[in-house]
């Protein structure tokens, strides 16, 4: 899908795109960047209040980004049974397009502060925005909210770690796995930030992702589970593809969130394999005796939102 992009702030140098440019962000590219190596530390860590889960959890992860290039984090975790696994949680990543779930969540905590109803027009938006990722539709959000708006979200969210891009480059947003655990918390969970109203709406439209866009975190989840995702691309000439996918799921006893972001990646498609290595090893160990024929089986070809080249 191309959309139209004017107006976002948008330098000479961004004329220069090629075909693969995605995500929402315009920048120049060079030719991608070889995969790191591997990284040999730090490593999984896993605790859990059900016994023999943490220690399950790390050696699966583990073994599913065995051989894996590339830089990986892991962020989980489960509020039934009280699980956490980490996996390079401080590192920060270009953020590509999760972080239109920060943008979604921004104009929301906007509008309870004045006690006021999304537009129609700020509802087709955010409905464009998540379930298509339309790059368009988040630009003039952005637009309209302000980096100050944003903010002032992030500092609400205690998501100490997240940084705007700048110059209406919203795809280049800095992010690690911690903070986007902590949204997917506030999403999932009563808190004071965002109402409940709030949280349902987002996690309507993130269950209602296009089919292919419903990659990533969700592969191997178990049938009957809830899936709400989203998830993001970019190729840049440091560090290659970046690929992300944020999901949460609730169902079968469970009540968990997860956070796969990664760079290095050589095309798309393996930061896509890497992500649902991870995926289907968590979504496994929290749910042993699902059958694998009705765990769900993500897109073959997964896509996301394509940015057109701007006009002159």
């Amino acid at each position: 899908m191309t959309h139209r992009t004017s107006g976002t702030g948008i330098s000479r140098r961004a004329r220069v795109l090629s075909a693969g440019l995605a995500a929402g962000l315009l920048v120049p590219l060079a030719a991608a960047a070889a995969p790191a190596a591997a990284a040999t530390a730090p490593q999984v860590s896993c605790s859990s209040a059900q016994a023999g889960l943490a220690g399950k959890l790390k050696k699966d992860i583990t073994a599913a980004l065995k051989n894996r290039k590339g830089t990986v984090a892991v962020g989980l975790y489960d509020r039934t049974t009280k699980t956490t696994c980490t996996l390079r949680a401080g590192t920060s990543f270009d953020s590509a397009s999760v972080v239109k779930v920060t943008v979604l969540a921004t104009l929301l905590w906007d509008a309870k502060k004045t006690e006021r109803k999304l537009s129609a027009r700020e509802s087709d938006l955010a409905y464009a925005m998540i379930t298509k990722s339309d790059n368009a539709a988040t630009s003039k959000l952005w637009r309209q909210l302000g980096t100050g708006k944003i903010k002032g979200f992030l500092k609400a969210a205690k998501m100490t770690k997240t940084v705007p891009g700048s110059g209406g480059y919203w795809g280049l947003t800095r992010i690690n796995a911690t903070d986007e655990q902590k949204l997917l918390g506030l999403i999932t969970a009563k808190n004071s930030v965002l109402s409940d109203n709030a949280r349902a709406y987002i996690l309507k439209l993130m269950n209602k992702v296009v089919s292919a866009q419903r990659w990533g975190t969700p592969a191997g989840a178990p049938g009957g589970v809830k899936i709400h995702v989203k998830n993001g691309w970019l190729q840049r000439s440091t560090h290659g593809w970046r690929v992300h996918s944020v999901g949460a799921f609730k169902g079968g006893g469970h009540d968990y969130t997860i956070s796969v972001l990664t760079h290095g990646n050589s095309t798309m498609n393996y930061g896509v394999a890497t992500i649902q290595g991870v995926a289907k090893a968590i979504h496994k160990d929290l749910a042993p005796r699902a059958s694998a024929v009705s765990r769900y089986a993500p897109t073959s070809t997964p896509r996301e939102a394509f940015v057109s080249v701007p006009s002159s």
